[in-house]
C-alpha cells in the first residue's frame, strides 16, 4: 500500500536533527530555540495548587474566561489596543496551532501566501496542505529589513495572506513603523490579510519598541496575532500560546481550532492568568534577556565570526563568509560533532536552501552555558 504524501519533500526539522546531534556527541546546545533554564518556581506551585483544585478537565475552546480577559488586560495596557476578550482572544497550544489555523481558516486551493525569506519552517506546510501556493520574497541582507518594492511586485489578484515575522527568526530582525505603513498601504484596497508571528514581543534590545500589527489601525482589522506564552515565561514545552484577531475573523479561525487540538491544558490556563497579574513576570524580559545577548556577544567579538547584535529574539545570527566556502549546513554539523557547540544554518529557512553562510545560535541558555560555548569557540581552531 502506498500513501500519495501531501507533504512529499518534508522530512525531519533541522532543530529535532541538530539537538539530537548535540545530544549524541555531547555538545553544548544553542540550536533549537528553548530556554536551557527552568521557569518562575512560582508558575509552577500556580500550577499545582490548580491541579489540586480540580481544574483538570477540559478547558472550553477558546480558552478559560479569567485568561483571556487578563491577556486582554495586559495587550490594552502595553499596546493601548482593545480586545474583546469573549470574541477576539482565543487560547491555543502553542503558537504554531494558530498560525496553522489561521491559514487554514483563510486560504483555499489556488490562493496565493506571500513569506518573507528566511522564514520559520511551520509556514509554508500550512499553507500547501489548504492548497495555498506559497510565494517567496527575500529579505534584504544584511540586516533582514522587508523589501516593500519586492512585496509589492509579489502581489497579484491571488495573494489571499502575507505572513510575517517580528522580532524576526532567525535574524532577530525588529520591525519599524515605516514597515507597518508600508504594509498597509498595500494592502488597504485589497483582499488580503495578514498573520504577525510575534511570539518574541518581550525580548527586545537596545530601548527597541515592539511594534505590533494590532498598532496599526489598517492591519489591525486584517490581522491575527500570533503569540506566546511558552516564549515569554520559559515554558516552551507547555505549548500554549494565543490569537488575537477582530471578531469576524476569530470566528472563522475558531471554527478551525476547535478540530484541532479542541482546548488547551487547563491547569495551566489558570496558573498563567494568576500569574499575569504581576507585570515584572513580563516587563523585565528585556533586561534579563539583553544581558545574556551582551555576555555572547562579547565573547564572539574574539572570535573571526562577523556578527551584528540581535535587535529581539534570542537568537544571534554570525557571518563566516570571509573565512570558508562551507557549507552552512556541513559547518553547523562539524562544530556540533568536532568543537562541540551546536547551531542552526540558516539556509533550512530559504525554500532553495540559499546558502549565505550565515549560522544562528540560541543564548537562552545559562551564563555557564554560554561562557562554556564562548571559550569553546575561542580556543577552538574553526577554519
Amino acid at each position: 500500500m502506498s500513501i500519495d504524501s501531501k507533504l512529499p519533500e518534508v522530512g525531519t526539522t533541522i532543530f529535532t536533527i541538530m539537538s539530537k546531534l548535540a545530544s549524541d556527541y555531547g555538545a553544548i546546545n544553542l540550536s533549537q530555540g528553548f530556554p536551557g533554564f527552568n521557569c518562575d518556581p512560582y508558575l509552577i506551585d500556580l500550577v499545582t495548587k490548580h491541579m489540586k483544585e480540580g481544574k483538570n478537565q477540559y478547558a472550553p475552546m477558546s480558552g478559560v474566561p479569567v485568561l483571556r480577559e487578563r491577556l486582554a488586560q495586559k495587550t490594552n495596557k502595553i499596546y493601548g489596543i482593545g480586545y474583546d476578550s469573549e470574541t477576539e482572544v482565543t487560547i491555543v497550544s502553542g503558537a504554531t496551532d494558530a498560525i496553522y489555523s489561521a491559514i487554514t481558516a483563510i486560504v483555499k486551493p489556488g490562493d496565493e501566501v506571500i513569506l518573507l525569506e528566511p522564514a520559520y519552517d511551520s509556514y509554508a506546510p500550512g499553507i500547501l496542505l489548504s492548497g495555498g501556493v506559497p510565494i517567496y520574497v527575500p529579505l534584504d541582507l544584511p540586516d533582514f529589513s522587508v523589501n516593500w518594492g519586492k512585496v509589492e511586485d509579489a502581489i497579484s489578484e491571488k495573494t489571499r495572506l502575507i505572513i510575517v515575522n517580528t522580532p524576526h527568526n532567525p535574524s532577530g530582525y525588529m520591525w519599524t513603523n515605516d514597515d507597518l505603513n508600508k504594509l498597509a498601504q498595500l494592502i488597504k484596497d485589497k483582499n488580503i490579510n495578514v498573520i504577525s508571528d510575534e511570539v518574541y514581543e518581550h525580548i527586545t534590545f537596545d530601548g527597541r519598541e515592539h511594534l505590533s500589527l494590532m498598532t496599526h489601525p489598517i492591519l489591525k482589522e486584517r490581522t491575527f496575532i500570533c503569540g506566546s506564552f511558552g516564549k515569554t515565561f520559559h515554558v516552551t514545552g507547555w505549548k500554549i500560546g494565543y490569537c488575537l484577531a477582530p471578531a469576524e475573523l476569530t470566528s472563522e479561525f475558531r471554527k478551525v481550532h476547535q478540530f484541532v487540538t479542541f482546548s488547551t491544558a487547563t491547569p495551566l490556563q489558570y496558573a498563567l492568568a494568576e500569574y499575569l497579574e504581576e507585570e515584572s513576570h513580563y516587563l523585565g524580559l528585556p533586561e534579563f534577556y539583553q544581558k545574556k545577548r551582551d555576555l555572547f556577544c562579547t565573547g564572539l567579538a574574539d572570535t573571526d565570526f562577523i556578527f551584528t547584535p540581535a535587535q529581539g529574539s534570542f537568537f544571534q545570527q554570525v557571518s563566516y563568509a570571509h573565512l570558508s566556502d562551507e557549507s552552512d549546513f556541513d559547518l553547523a554539523v562539524r562544530l556540533t560533532k568536532e568543537i562541540g557547540v551546536a547551531s542552526i544554518p540558516i539556509s533550512v529557512f530559504f525554500k532553495d536552501k540559499d546558502d549565505h553562510k550565515i549560522l544562528r545560535f540560541c543564548f537562552a541558555k545559562t551564563d555557564q552555558e554560554l561562557q562554556k560555548a564562548i571559550e569553546t569557540l575561542q580556543k577552538s581552531i574553526l577554519f
